[in-house]
């Protein structure tokens, strides 16, 4: 494993029909998209996610935690949990969750200006809402304000 500072991180935007992916490099603090994971009901087909593990060899998996507006849990909030201990019992991984409440919308905006037409079932922005999941973990390790709580 990588010193705190230099870990390989992936990052998931959890959906019950495509989970977003997102691999994030410490030391640089940034994040680029990979293609999401069809899921059904939530439910990765679990040789993806070993072929990811294999290619990438992560440090930490970050999961996007789906709050309420008043920051509250719910009933995503609890499946997501579950996929992210999934991730820790398959793979040995350390998992941590991240408040995404927002990155949805944001990951909308910024998909519109790289020309999306807006058929978000067909053309989703998961990938993108990874990214922004994992650059909120980033951010919330250096201590920048408005970023949202890291969630354990």
């Amino acid at each position: 494993m990588a010193r705190q500072g230099e870990r390989l991180i992936l990052g998931f935007d959890f959906g019950t029909r495509r989970i977003g992916v997102a691999v994030g490099n410490e030391l640089l603090g940034s994040a680029r998209e990979l293609e999401p994971l069809p899921a059904r009901e939530g439910i990765p087909d679990w040789s993806w996610v070993a072929r990811l593990v294999e290619e990438w060899q992560p440090d930490l998996f970050v999961v996007g935690l789906p709050l309420t507006a008043a920051g509250e849990e719910q009933e995503m909030s609890t499946r997501a949990r579950k996929f992210g201990k999934r991730l820790f019992g398959r793979y040995g991984v350390p998992c941590e969750m991240v408040d995404e409440r927002g990155s949805t919308g944001e990951a909308k905006l910024i998909a519109r200006e790289r020309g999306h037409r807006g058929s978000w079932r067909d053309e989703g922005v998961d990938g993108i809402s990874a990214v922004l999941i994992v650059e909120r973990w980033f951010a919330a390790r250096e201590g920048l304000p408005g970023q949202g709580p890291v969630q354990r």
